[in-house]
């Protein structure tokens, strides 16, 4: 995801980062180095070396940080980047079991009542346009059990 725009926020202590989904609100503490009082943020900017998924800023004392949008989505615990993540997990054990396995392509294909591209799609850990129950499915044939595990959440101060 590309970010359009980052913003100082001295006032609460954050960067506001702009892309086309949403305004994320990324605070100075989950930065390295961190900005503070005796050392403000003196410039900020989209990176173009990180293809604008990334921005760097500048303290006064000249240290620089930087930071990418997988960070600040994974901060806000962005639902597609929740999403991306599960599908990157799950695509890496399905190639894992499927050279554990010992079945061929062709057999697991079969199984699945699907073809030897749609197979490689799933197992293909850059694609992001196929479906979490695809790959259950695929994960089912392989011989894999997926537990989900739902918990509350941890807030900050909370005892």
């Amino acid at each position: 995801m590309k970010i359009l725009r980052v913003r100082l926020d001295n006032r609460r202590h954050a960067f506001d980062v702009v892309t086309r989904r949403a305004t994320y609100e990324f605070p100075y503490a989950l930065t390295k180095p961190s900005p503070s009082p005796g050392n403000p943020v003196r410039e900020v900017h989209v990176d173009p070396e990180l293809g604008n998924e990334g921005f760097t800023y500048v303290l006064a004392s000249g240290d620089e940080g930087t930071v990418h949008v997988d960070h600040v989505l994974a901060h806000h615990e962005d639902p597609a980047y929740v999403r991306e993540q599960l599908l990157y997990r799950l695509t890496l054990d399905a190639e894992r079991a499927m050279a554990e396995s010992g079945l061929s392509k062709r057999a697991v294909a079969r199984s699945l009542r699907t073809s030897l591209s749609q197979l490689a799609r799933l197992l293909d850990a850059t694609n992001q346009a196929k479906s979490v129950d695809r790959m259950l499915a695929l994960l089912g044939v392989l011989g894999r059990d997926v537990r989900v595990d739902v918990t509350r959440r941890k807030r900050a101060g909370a005892a």
